[in-house]
């Protein structure tokens, strides 16, 4: 987490900004108008009234438009490179995963408040990544996305793409059936970002749930609700996921670190390792390549990424189950 975040809970507690608008001025003293002017007076007033509304609805067009880009946000300057095994890259996601001999996850980051799968919903979700990656979205459904992911990007220092990957493996851009209402096959999580409400005794929601108050919300968007914070508004929950990513590491580059945020973002198993290569395998194609919808994720890219990152928390991972069951 940058020095310059929010540390704690109370941190992020609401902050009221009171609008104050002038009285209005009534002036009793404008004469008025003689008979003979008044049809010229009248027809004067309507034109500049006409003139305000079509000046408002341009500058409320124009607001419109900067909210609601039809395109992504601006690439990055640099672009993410390919990974390759070496001893540093696998030290430090060893050492953000915390996989002891006895099989649990350091509870220095979020070990503590998160809740490990069952096998059942590991393979469940394992199958759920594949179908997802293959669901059709279209470009104007995209359009009510890009906004928000740029504030969070410019609120949170977590890169855009790596973001827009994690939405696309837990909602397929929020197009998933349920994505907003009720919760997950598990009974767990919801919402575009498929946040967990139901893991105590704090819970991953409600540890980032006011995060939106750190940005501008867009004046109009998709699935806004009434009422926030709600995992259910698209700007609420990936703003708080951008703030967890943030604060488990990840920045802009598309290395280790993000590769590890996204790791904590699943949780510490072997399905969170598949669900880790996936989701930074798909950021850096998108950062070589430029963003595509509905491309999917290249194999060699996976695999490039699995053996520089997930093969040395998967093999500690597997060691540590081999240790449990033998004591």
């Amino acid at each position: 987490m940058r020095a310059d975040e929010p540390t704690t809970l109370a941190d992020m507690q609401t902050v009221s900004v009171a609008a104050s608008y002038p009285p209005e001025v009534q002036d009793g003293n404008v004469p008025s108008p003689s008979p003979e002017r008044g049809a010229w007076l009248l027809a004067g007033a309507l034109a500049v009234l006409g003139a305000a509304v079509l000046a408002a609805a341009l500058l409320i067009a124009g607001r419109s438009a900067s909210d609601a880009p039809t395109a992504p946000p601006p690439a990055l300057p640099t672009v993410a490179t390919t990974p390759s095994p070496n001893p540093v890259a696998a030290a430090s996601v060893l050492a953000h995963a915390s996989v002891s001999t006895h099989g649990r996850a350091s509870t220095q980051r979020r070990g503590a408040i998160v809740t490990r799968p069952s096998s059942t919903q590991q393979q469940l979700d394992a199958s759920r990544f594949v179908d997802q990656t293959r669901t059709h979205i279209s470009a104007r459904w995209m359009e009510g996305f890009y906004a928000i992911y740029a504030t969070a990007q410019r609120t949170f220092g977590v890169n855009w793409l790596l973001l827009a990957s994690i939405h696309r493996q837990e909602s397929a851009f929020s197009t998933a059936l349920g994505t907003y209402h009720g919760l997950n096959f598990a009974g767990c999580c919801g919402g575009p970002m498929q946040f967990n409400v139901t893991n105590g005794p704090v819970t991953t929601w409600r540890l980032v749930r006011d995060s939106f108050r750190y940005g501008r919300r867009p004046s109009a968007y998709d699935h806004a609700t009434a009422k926030h914070p709600s995992i259910y508004d698209d700007f609420d929950a990936i703003m708080a996921a951008a703030h967890l990513l943030s604060a488990d590491g990840a920045e802009y580059p598309l290395d280790g670190a993000a590769w590890a945020a996204a790791y904590d973002y699943y949780g510490h198993d072997a399905t969170g390792v598949t669900y880790a290569d996936q989701v930074l395998a798909r950021a850096i194609g998108w950062s070589q390549h430029g963003f595509c919808i509905n491309c999917g994720v290249e194999a060699t890219m996976i695999e490039a990424v699995h053996a520089a990152y997930g093969a040395p928390v998967l093999a500690a991972l597997v060691k540590a189950t081999a240790a449990r069951v033998k004591n």
